[in-house]
């Protein structure tokens, strides 16, 4: 899994200057959090210097904590930003999105791949298959795994179909049809209409801004 940083940079301080050292420093310094999982984070300080912290503990392995036992800047400055929502909380991290630079907090043991609201499917959809170019309707979503599902009679699964070879196998299937129809969340698939099954990362979800 890829995590991601926070941008490394100041947070405002608020204006009635209410705070003391360490805590003014954890906002006026430039830093960026990279949530780590198991309640472990690492923080880049603005002097390049790496540390990690360690939230369900309190712990930091900067000087000041280590040799003063003192709450740190770093500490401090994971606390705010997982308040200010620009951190994911323990249990959580973050991810970009598959098909865009978004960035989404997810549960630091969802498998992947990950996908933001717009790039998320779901049936009705409409898809590019990347390796076509063509146009489908997403008719169903499954957790099942493309290198579990077989589609052929001799046992192929859907990783292993020749088209399919330059896509991870660990990710989920999706069902779509040919030619492009409009099929509802929940309306039947004709049966003149086949399924086919593709990982789901060799399919881009279509928006409204793109020609379908």
């Amino acid at each position: 899994m890829n995590t991601v940083a926070s941008p490394k940079a100041p947070l405002s301080l608020p204006t009635d200057g209410r705070l003391d050292e360490r805590s003014r420093r954890a906002r006026a310094e430039p830093m960026s959090v990279l949530a780590l999982g198991d309640g472990l984070y690492e923080v880049e300080s603005a002097s390049e210097n790496t540390y990690l912290v360690d939230m369900d503990a309190g712990r930091c392995t900067c000087p000041d904590h280590v040799f003063r036992g003192v709450r740190c800047k770093h500490v401090r400055r994971v606390a705010i930003e997982i308040t200010e929502g620009r951190t994911p909380p323990p249990g959580r991290v973050a991810v970009e999105c598959h098909d865009c630079s978004r960035v989404r907090f997810v549960d630091e043991t969802e498998p992947g791949p990950f996908y933001c609201e717009e790039h998320t499917l779901y049936p009705g959809d409409v898809a590019r298959d990347r390796e076509t170019d063509a146009r489908l309707t997403v008719v169903d979503v499954s957790d099942l795994r493309a290198d579990a599902v077989r589609v052929g009679d001799d046992g192929t699964t859907v990783a292993e179909y020749a088209t399919n070879e330059n896509y991870d196998p660990d990710v989920p299937v999706v069902g779509a049809v040919y030619p492009h129809a409009r099929v509802g969340p929940n309306g039947v698939v004709p049966e003149a209409l086949k399924v086919y099954t593709f990982p789901r990362t060799r399919l881009e979800k279509l928006t409204g801004s793109e020609p379908v």
